[in-house]
């Protein structure tokens, strides 16, 4: 698929809020709970309550003002470092994390994750312990090698990136960069954690069409085994849902982590 046919991401920017509502939201009408919150939410959970991902730096790298993946990993970590390309999508997470007037509600996804673990009691705890952990939202600039000149960020142990890189790459060559770059952040034995949508060629904000590179899971594990990663855990869900919003077939939830 062209990229020059629909809009990017990292160039053109969206409405963040509008995102959230269409795709992570709890609004009647919203259809992507099993595929887009759900299935991630769980995988999540699985990874993290082994114990064995765990330490100083967590740093995220994900599409738009998304944060509910990260309910299972921040008490694994000391500090979460949070990367956005946009500052619209930086102010929708500030002000959720500041608890302002008019911030996207995710209770909805905290309540998943409570139920999942067995820790209804814990919802409120869950909602303060996230917000404390996101503290540190840095804007990065992808077309440079060091993304967040001029600040040097420390070495991560875990990096999560969720429906970024097929937002920001033009192609394979280009995600193969751009995963390289996030590469460059994690230290030695350093955990990666990426979610993505197989086979899309684009999601729509409002009327407006923007570019996802189509790949695969082959194509994925490839690229990962060539950078140096080893793959621990792996799972990929089929669409369960109908809509022109978006047009991937499969979600995947990949983690691995660094050997050289």
């Amino acid at each position: 698929m062209d990229s020059s046919a629909y809009k990017i991401y990292h160039i053109h920017g969206l409405d963040s809020r509008k995102m959230l509502e269409d795709y992570l939201s709890c609004n009647q009408g919203m259809v992507f709970e099993e595929d887009f919150l759900k299935f991630p939410i769980q995988n999540f959970i699985d990874t993290f309550k082994s114990g064995d991902i765990k330490g100083d730096v967590l740093i995220d790298i994900s599409l738009g003002s998304f944060i509910h993946h990260l309910y299972s990993a921040s008490e694994f970590f000391k500090h979460t470092i949070v990367l956005k390309v946009k500052d619209r999508c930086i102010m929708e997470l500030k002000r959720w994390v500041d608890t302002r007037t008019g911030a996207f509600d995710w209770c909805h996804a905290a309540q998943l994750h409570v139920d999942i673990e067995g820790n209804s009691d814990e919802l409120q705890h869950k909602q303060c312990e996230v917000r404390s952990a996101l503290q540190h939202v840095v804007k990065c600039d992808i077309k440079k090698e060091n993304m967040t000149e001029p600040i040097d960020l420390p070495p991560a142990d875990c990096i999560i990136s969720a429906w970024l890189l097929e937002a920001i790459s033009k192609d394979k060559d280009d995600y193969v960069r751009n995963l390289r770059k996030f590469s460059k952040l994690l230290k030695p034995g350093g955990h990666l954690i990426l979610v993505g949508s197989l086979g899309a060629t684009y999601f729509k904000i409002y009327k407006e069409k923007f570019y996802f590179l189509t790949y695969d899971e082959e194509f994925v594990r490839g690229v990962l085994v060539a950078e140096g990663f080893a793959i621990d855990h792996c799972n990929v869900c089929r669409r369960t849902v109908e809509s022109d919003l978006v047009d991937y077939k499969y979600v995947i939830f990949i983690a691995a982590h660094k050997e050289k």
